[in-house]
């Protein structure tokens, strides 16, 4: 046990731990008001928040001690499966929630394929990306852009805007890491400012959705409609202070004013009951993960570990900023969960999978084995040159 505990990255693990821990705490407070008024057990969403954390750490010690050749392995797998489940969201299997029809029901348990999707998603355009099986130079960008497309067309069909912003920022940032020309880079840029400008026009945006982009860019036009969500946000984050109301104390979360606050608008929680000190804790660990991701990325000794690890780092960078800037007006309200804090199995489980990633990326630093390392390093200092 000694040993296994040895070979994880401490700087990873404990940040996340701590989300993951905080996530419950904070889930809690805004569940159990509205239990204990139903007459059901108020315990319940702590239950199944407690088992979503122990599961998504067992699968990311799982995917730290595999190794980074076992990822690889089972990278084509994993990005198959994640397509089947995308599209078996849209038979009659599909549960819709908040307009959206992105999840699964199968004999009681919920599950949505979009979000370890994300994970197979960043491992598969790392092995494109990262090899060159016909030994040309330069990325392979026609096949990197086909296997972004097709979990992004399934995403788009649920619909879930959210989603499919967050993959298409973290295909975006694979891209410029891989070294893709400026020019292509600016191309494919034209052409999705292109595809967002006709879906707006040609109206193939659902009601929903144009409703949420028109309230963004004015929230208090309508503060008791279409704009009641992100107003009562930003009263509830903005009401604890320095330290907060004290856990469990909220009136804005035990009055229930935001809806979907153990989910999308966990962030309220933390801002009312643990005050601007607890939310910014959440935000400086976060940054923790963030910024270890960048560093494994910069220090790994393949361009699969480079890609894999900023990827992710680009994923979870526009999640969290995404989920809070919807608190904070700085963001449409387009429903993404904070990771590692919402409440929620899939999620939960694949922000600590994408952990497990960066740990089992990190195993393979250079002094792991110096002579394989020398080598390795030359290699890759090569490889952003081609």
């Amino acid at each position: 046990m000694v040993s296994v505990l040895r070979r994880l990255d401490w700087r990873v693990l404990v940040p996340v731990t701590a989300l993951g821990v905080l996530g419950v705490l904070l889930v809690w407070s805004a569940t159990r008001p509205r239990m204990q008024v139903a007459g059901q057990d108020p315990q319940t969403y702590l239950k199944s928040q407690v088992v979503h954390v122990l599961v998504g750490l067992a699968v990311m010690i799982t995917l730290a001690l595999a190794g980074p050749a076992a990822l690889r392995a089972w990278t084509l797998p994993a990005y198959a499966v994640s397509l089947l489940g995308l599209a078996a969201v849209l038979t009659p299997l599909g549960r819709t929630a908040n307009g959206a029809q992105s999840w699964l029901s199968l004999g009681g348990l919920d599950l949505q394929p979009s979000e370890p999707a994300k994970v197979a998603l960043v491992l598969m355009l790392a092995v494109l990306l990262g090899d060159r099986a016909d030994g040309r130079r330069g990325p392979r960008v026609l096949p990197a852009l086909v296997v972004a497309a097709l979990p992004l067309g399934l995403i788009m069909a649920q619909p879930d805007l959210g989603t499919a912003m967050i993959m298409v920022v973290t295909a975006g940032g694979m891209l410029v890491v891989a070294g893709v020309r400026r020019r292509v880079l600016l191309l494919l840029a034209g052409a999705g400012v292109a595809a967002a400008a006709a879906a707006w026009f040609l109206g193939l945006l659902r009601p929903h959705q144009v409703q949420r982009l028109l309230t963004f860019a004015d929230p208090m036009a309508d503060p008791q409609g279409a704009g009641y969500n992100a107003a009562q946000a930003l009263v509830t984050v903005g009401s604890g202070g320095l330290f907060g109301r004290g856990l469990f104390q909220g009136e804005q979360t035990g009055g229930r004013f935001v809806p979907e606050q153990h989910t999308d608008f966990v962030f309220t929680i933390a801002g009312e009951e643990l005050g601007f000190a607890g939310a910014a804790l959440i935000l400086v660990l976060l940054w923790a993960v963030l910024r270890r991701a960048l560093r494994i990325a910069g220090e790994s000794l393949t361009p699969f570990g480079t890609l894999a690890a900023a990827g992710i780092a680009c994923w979870l960078g526009a999640q969290t900023f995404i989920n809070v800037g919807m608190v904070l007006g700085l963001a449409p309200i387009v429903g993404v969960p904070l990771p590692f804090v919402s409440y929620g199995g899939s999620s939960i489980v694949s922000c600590m999978a994408a952990a497990g990633v960066l740990i089992a990326v990190h195993r393979r630093r250079p002094r792991a084995d110096a002579l394989a390392g020398s080598a390795l390093r030359a290699a890759h200092r090569a490889w952003p040159a081609r």
